[in-house]
């Protein structure tokens, strides 16, 4: 866990790792590195591990992208130790590609709009130059070095917020409204221009120079590349810095009207009615001349418009082209001719299907014919079956009242006046339904 300490590193605090409280192990990264690597690889290794790091995060917690060795110093002191190795340390990071001498890093991009004057190191110093001829391994104190990692994550972080801003949608920037804008991103000059260099490198920002002026141009979303800047883009940046002007001027001869205005009543309160005729007369004056330049921007709008329209235009122009090679491209070999010679075929081909369907169909119907007659008669035969049994004859029944005496035995005349008894085997199921018959008729 890094160890928070309130030093100050540039503007900011900073929070060193938890080694910064060891003074054993402090000693000993403070301490001069040996005369070369192979001497004592660990001891190097250690110190470089350490010190590397450290410095790029203090660049990072500071908002910069670059750095000297004096403010490294200055960051690093430790009760009233400076460390020891921070130039072989420069000089290490140099070697691996981490930093780059800012003056290096400037002359390796066209860059000749920053010789206009940003504040940047466009000349090696004379104690560099010298130190190198002599073979002296010492870094100046002032020299100035750009991290690598940090410009490149600026200059991510200024083309995300150009895209995602009103400002995309304009083609052309003066590098001032970029400075305003950007300020959250870039603190200073320096590491906006050193974003730019890094975007330019990149081929997402074309700057050049027009009457003075530093004008800033991003490649838009879907480009893979920044276009250099036509005529036509001047033109219209032009026109859009009229119009600025037109605006400005409109509103400062609207606020001087209101101006005499009040003027006017206040000196006709007071009884000075000359004065106040005499401011009346300035704000006709103010107001005509606010009038003329309100119909000259209205013009420059009017013209702003159509040059909005007709690049429009031309994009749905590109597209209607690229639309109908699309067409041509994909169109190629079909004919009228052709489509109906299919759909005769396919049209063909399905009237085939269907007869045959109709003969398959056919078919079934014949062999399952005398299979189906069969079914018929096993299932009248079931029915049949499951009906009551009529074959039962009964006799009739007797249309003479049964007569019995007043006896209470019954005579042989009784006896032969009944119904035979059937000589038919008669199962009890049979007796069952018999009297249920009965039954149901009796009621």
């Amino acid at each position: 866990m890094p160890v928070s300490i309130q030093q100050k590193v540039g503007t900011s605090s900073f929070e060193f790792p938890p080694d910064w409280e060891d003074d054993e192990r402090m000693a000993f990264l403070f301490s001069a590195f040996k005369a070369n690597r192979e001497v004592d690889p660990n001891d190097w290794d250690g110190k470089m591990n350490f010190w590397m790091p450290l410095v790029v995060q203090s660049c990072r917690q500071r908002g910069f992208v670059c750095m000297n060795l004096q403010e490294l110093n200055e960051s690093f002191q430790r009760k009233g130790t400076v460390p020891m190795g921070l130039s072989t340390v420069i000089q290490g990071m140099i070697r691996s590609g981490k930093v780059q001498k800012e003056s290096d890093f400037a002359a390796n991009v066209d860059s000749g709009w920053l010789s206009w004057g940003v504040g940047l190191l466009l000349v090696r110093p004379l104690k560099w130059t010298l130190s190198a001829l002599l073979g002296s391994g010492r870094v100046p104190l002032e020299e100035s070095f750009v991290v690598i990692e940090l410009v490149k994550e600026k200059a991510a972080a200024l083309m995300a917020a150009y895209r995602s801003s009103p400002l995309a949608g304009r083609s052309l920037l003066s590098f001032q409204e970029l400075r305003s804008f950007s300020s959250h991103i870039c603190p200073d000059e320096t590491t906006l221009c050193l974003a730019l260099l890094q975007l330019q490198r990149e081929k997402y920002v074309t700057v050049s120079l027009h009457e003075g002026e530093k004008l800033v141009k991003f490649s838009q979303a879907g480009q893979g590349r920044v276009s250099p800047v036509s005529e036509v883009e001047l033109g219209i940046y032009q026109l859009q810095r009229s119009k600025k002007l037109l605006e400005e001027r409109v509103e400062a001869l609207g606020q001087e009207v209101e101006k005499c205005k009040e003027q006017a009543k206040t000196l006709l309160k007071e009884g000075k009615k000359s004065q106040a005729l005499r401011c009346l007369r300035g704000k006709k004056r103010v107001e005509g001349k606010a009038d003329r330049l309100y119909v000259q921007l209205e013009t420059v709008k009017g013209i702003l418009d159509r040059i909005a329209s007709s690049q429009t235009d031309r994009l749905v122009m590109q597209a209607y082209q690229a639309g109908v090679a699309a067409l041509r491209i994909s169109l190629k070999g079909i004919t009228v001719e052709r489509a109906e010679n299919l759909v005769d075929q396919i049209q063909e081909l399905c009237d085939t299907q269907d007869e045959v369907n109709q003969t398959l169909a056919g078919g079934a119907l014949d062999s399952t014919e005398g299979e189906s007659e069969e079914l018929e008669e096993e299932l009248k035969s079931l029915l049949e079956d499951g009906a009551p049994d009529t074959s039962l004859t009964l006799p009739e029944i007797p249309q003479h009242p049964v007569s019995t005496k007043n006896t209470s035995v019954l005579d042989d005349a009784f006896f032969h006046s009944l119904p035979s008894v059937p000589d038919t085997n008669i199962t009890d199921e049979e007796l069952e339904r018999e009297l249920g018959r009965l039954s149901l008729k009796a009621m």
